[in-house]
């Protein structure tokens, strides 16, 4: 047999190989976090942020992640879930009364980060960086009638562990595009870890709740990212008032802002940020690595539709993380990407 008819064999191997480390990993970490679970009011869903869907293929290109929520309310005389020793350095903040809703969600992704030319060896030095990261996040919320509380954990390795080589070759092999040639030259691997700590407003409702107002604050603290940030969200819908904490998932991707309960709305956030440090700009923390500047004041958008019926949602939109980037034009046309959040009862 000659070298090119063996090719497309080795190819499908390597693809097959990725595939088997990532499925591996994800079946840890999800067997990790079923001990915290209970099928009785458990929520699953699967998210997928790419590039694609806005017609690019650089910067955040893509990412792709997994979770399960366990959720109490006392309106439905449930009991409420407990938090996991991941999120108890921040528990000490959270509110002690008036509290009716808890919910508690792990989430397993994968991100990826590329420069604009994907087709250069040595990629651009005045360009994001290969990067890719894998990691885990704990999210516990209490929610009461008019505003909602977060603190969550984030644990992962950045670098070649996070086999961001192997799996955006393999999505390209599948949609039949050029593979990327510079992950060579991508971040070194490092263990990551974030802190975060949040609160979400509903700070206007319509009397048929149909519209609202949330307006959220937000603190991240770590090696992934140092940041803090404020949203503005307006909501039009049916009946809202059960949803409104979903955004505090929005910045570690757990999910995409979700109805519930027959809900569907449409949304359109402007967030305001001020970022320290981010590993995927800033390169690696402990070691010489490319890196690029860029503005640490963001001005983002988001907007999108979801829709809930039976025991499902679907959400799509559009984010849109800086609008105005004035230290990098590659920069500023990097952090634009669409998302899908699918989302079912078990």
């Amino acid at each position: 047999m000659g070298f090119d008819t063996m090719m497309p064999t080795i190819h499908t191997w390597n693809v097959n190989v990725t595939m088997l480390k990532l499925r591996q990993l994800i079946y840890f970490l999800l067997i990790v976090t079923s001990y915290q679970i209970h099928a009785g009011n458990s929520v699953a869903s699967v998210t997928l942020d790419n590039d694609y869907f806005v017609n690019s293929d650089d910067g955040y290109t893509s990412g792709l992640y997994l979770a399960v929520y366990e959720k109490g309310s006392l309106d439905n005389e449930s009991v409420l879930p407990q938090p996991s020793f991941l999120v108890t350095p921040l528990l000490w903040s959270m509110p002690s009364k008036g509290v009716d809703e808890a919910i508690n969600a792990y989430n397993i992704g994968q991100s990826m980060f590329t420069p604009s030319d994907i087709t250069r060896t040595v990629p651009d030095a005045n360009d994001i960086p290969y990067s890719a990261i894998i990691a885990l996040t704990n999210s516990y919320i209490l929610s009461s009638r008019n505003h909602a509380d977060v603190v969550s954990t984030t644990v992962g390795v950045v670098g070649p562990a996070a086999l961001g080589k192997q799996s955006q070759n393999a999505i390209h092999s599948i949609l039949g595009s050029e593979a990327p040639k510079g992950w060579d030259a991508q971040l070194r691997n490092e263990a990551v870890f974030q802190f975060g700590r949040g609160r979400v407003w509903r700070s206007w409702s319509s009397e048929l709740d149909d519209y609202d107002l949330l307006t959220t604050a937000k603190a991240n603290l770590g090696t992934l990212q140092s940041s803090v940030s404020s949203n503005v969200i307006v909501r039009y819908g049916r009946d809202l008032r059960h949803s409104f904490a979903s955004v505090l998932l929005m910045d570690t991707r757990t999910s995409n802002p979700i109805a519930v309960d027959g809900e569907w709305y449409l949304y359109l956030g402007v967030q305001a940020q001020y970022v320290f440090n981010q590993i995927y700009t800033d390169g690696n923390t402990y070691r010489d690595s490319a890196s690029v500047d860029y503005d640490h004041t963001f001005i983002g958008l988001n907007y999108g539709l979801t829709y809930s019926w039976g025991r499902s949602a679907l959400t799509f939109a559009v984010n849109h993380s800086d609008l105005f980037q004035s230290e990098s034009e590659q920069y500023r046309n990097d952090t634009r990407y669409g998302t899908l959040t699918y989302s079912w009862s078990m």
